[in-house]
């Protein structure tokens, strides 16, 4: 189901990746098939920042470690150093991620190079900050990317993921008007996927839904966040589903799902909150926790 990429007003606006239905068959092109059909119910998983209780976040261990775990889609961050190349950080700065300190953007590669990542409980590993070219590589025909931070540098992740043969493989995110992404993606003859990020928490994310509606686009997914499950956002995620795109959600923390978070999985069971999020019609959901909502999926048959 592939498609398409920009046309105007009352035709449909689809932003997927101009995806190959002969693309030859590895996991990366199932789940690539899954986010282009709005009718699956098997629920994809997205590992936050890869394995990250095990290993160093963002780090290739950690996204080898999510691989292993059965996981669809891994999230990543990006910044650009002072020599402009990209590295999978999430922080403006490495001070919290490795042993080192400054702005990524102050920070020649070769310096960040010489740091050594750190784990969630702050301690020092051997392991070094990836490129996105290494992580790319890595996750070539395995895993769907999201790239989270970094729609900014659209123009330079498209130049990479282009010369390694992977744009279709990458799903990144923003909050950008339909205009702008219309227009950066006419540039190119083939696209990322892209889904639009809608914060019920704030009128800028309200107002961004609003205006797809109203425009009538259409993308893969939308990523809705909210604090508290009000009458709007059920609506609205109704409205999502009803319009053809997939849902995503977040289980990462009480915030972004009313309270529906991981830690409240281990609480209160698996059920009675990702049940809770398949039941607001989530067929993608981002965790922290991707070996417990796997295990849980498979049990209720919605994953693979």
């Amino acid at each position: 189901m592939k498609k398409l990429l920009f046309s105007f007003m009352l035709i449909p606006v689809f932003w997927g990746s101009t995806f190959a239905q002969s693309a030859s068959k590895n996991r990366a092109a199932e789940t690539i098939c899954e986010l282009h059909d709005p009718h699956s119910r098997n629920v994809l998983v997205v590992a936050h920042r890869g394995d990250w209780r095990n290993y160093p976040e963002n780090s290739i261990p950690a996204i080898e470690s999510a691989i292993s775990m059965g996981v669809d889609i891994v999230e990543i961050d990006l910044a650009l150093t002072a020599d402009s190349v990209l590295v999978v950080c999430h922080d403006r700065t490495i001070d919290r991620t490795t042993n080192g300190r400054g702005l990524v953007s102050d920070i020649t590669l070769d310096s960040i190079r010489r740091c050594n990542l750190k784990t969630g409980h702050g301690v020092t590993t051997r392991h070094r900050m990836p490129t996105l070219r290494e992580m790319l590589k890595t996750c070539r025909d395995r895993v769907v990317v999201n790239i989270d931070k970094g729609y900014q540098y659209y123009e330079l992740v498209q130049a990479v993921s282009e010369e390694l043969g992977m744009t279709e493989q990458l799903l990144i995110k923003g909050t950008n008007p339909v205009k702008d992404v219309a227009a950066m993606f006419a540039k190119y003859e083939h696209n990322m996927m892209y889904m639009p990020i809608i914060d019920m928490r704030k009128l800028r994310g309200r107002m961004l839904f609003d205006e797809y509606m109203s425009q009538r686009a259409v993308p893969l997914a939308y990523e809705v966040c909210w604090s508290e499950l009000t009458p709007k956002v059920k609506a609205t995620m109704k409205r999502v589903a009803e319009s053809g795109s997939k849902l995503w959600t977040n289980s990462l923390w009480a915030s972004l799902c009313g309270a529906l978070d991981d830690d409240a999985a281990l609480e209160r069971g698996p059920e009675a909150i990702y049940g809770k999020h398949i039941e607001l019609g989530a067929t993608i959901i981002q965790t922290d926790r991707p070996e417990l909502l796997i295990s849980y999926l498979r049990e209720q048959g919605l994953h693979k």
